[in-house]
């Protein structure tokens, strides 16, 4: 159970660097995405997939249920059997909203381990444009294991959409939005500073992130293999 807190956390960072009708993340049932995970070789580490499940509301008020799936380097379920998180995801007038206590609260629980998370959402405008600047966000992490508890607070900042540009990834050739930011994770009073480039695309989300240390040096990146319609 430790272990899949941690594989989620992980997660949740990489991605919170993760649409309708041009908003950020796709919303289309049944729709299914690979990405990768790299080290900074470009060795891969683990496979993520996400599957639509479900999508309610209409136009640019959604709420879009989805699983997420964690596979290991030789994209075989971590877990046997196969373990989906299930996940939720809000869109409200065209700002998809990335609210990890909605997401993860429930599955990261459980009778030896109790989970809490607060804080302040990640929005994404789909009416982002370069030069703007988005919202500061920030994601408070309480693991309690009865003899031992561990606070992780995460503080995401300084972001901006540099530019509109083409990418392209194994999945494809996209249009995509460049945003950068800073995150500021704070675990058992040891600060840790890293940054990261985002591009993301109108209806599908993250295409490809980069991360990098405190000294700009590439950590690893995480990038869209697949799309499966």
């Amino acid at each position: 159970m430790k272990k899949t807190v941690f594989i989620t956390l992980a997660l949740l960072l990489s991605c919170v660097a993760l649409q309708a009708q041009n908003a950020f993340f796709p919303a289309k049932s049944g729709m299914k995405m690979l990405y990768v995970n790299q080290n900074a070789k470009g060795k891969a580490k683990n496979y993520t997939r996400h599957t639509i499940k479900n999508v309610e509301g209409s136009g640019l008020n959604l709420t879009i249920s989805y699983v997420m799936e964690i596979l290991d380097k030789n994209m075989k379920p971590q877990s046997n059997p196969s373990s989906e998180i299930p996940c939720k995801v809000v869109i409200k007038d065209g700002v998809v909203i990335l609210d990890m206590h909605q997401m993860f609260t429930d599955q990261m629980t459980s009778p030896d381990v109790k989970v809490e998370i607060t804080g302040v959402p990640m929005e994404l405008p789909s009416s982002l444009k370069p030069g703007q600047s988005l919202k500061d966000a920030n994601i408070i992490l309480t693991i309690d294991a009865g003899i031992m508890k561990m606070k992780t607070d995460v503080k995401i900042t300084d972001g901006k959409c540099e530019t509109i540009e083409v990418i392209t990834v194994r999945a494809g050739t996209f249009t995509c939005h460049k945003i950068t930011q800073t995150v500021t994770t704070t675990i058992m009073g040891r600060e840790i500073v890293t940054t990261s480039n985002s591009w993301y695309a109108p209806n599908i989300g993250t295409v490809k992130t980069e991360s990098f240390n405190n000294k700009n040096k590439l950590t690893g990146t995480t990038e869209l293999i697949s799309i499966e319609n």
